[in-house]
């Protein structure tokens, strides 16, 4: 199920911004501390690394990523989610504006 509301929540203002403003978020802070990003990516193949595992939550649109060491190209779409390790790599390539969540655990 697709998350609709985080209720809260603190907003750091300062967007960040990747890939010359392919991928746009903004971060939230919740009361217990933990953090989550709320974005959007625009057409693109990009790769991100990480450093904490990450949980990326389709809330519209979809996309398509490749886990590091992998060749499979893998589609997740509305209300679907996938797991990254920590200290890793993803590819994700979107063909329309791909809204998200990134779960920062």
């Amino acid at each position: 199920m697709t998350t609709e509301k985080i209720d809260g929540v603190s907003v750091v203002t300062q967007a960040n911004v990747f890939f010359d403003g392919k991928c746009i978020s903004h971060t939230l802070i919740g009361a217990n501390g933990t953090k989550v990003s709320v974005g959007v990516i625009l057409p693109a193949t990009l790769t991100f690394n990480t450093g904490a595992p990450e949980i990326m939550e389709c809330v519209a649109g979809f996309c398509e990523y490749k886990l590091d060491g992998s060749d499979t190209w893998i589609k997740s779409s509305a209300g679907e989610k996938f797991s990254v390790p920590g200290q890793s790599k993803f590819d994700i390539r979107v063909s329309a504006p791909y809204h998200y969540i990134c779960h920062f655990g």
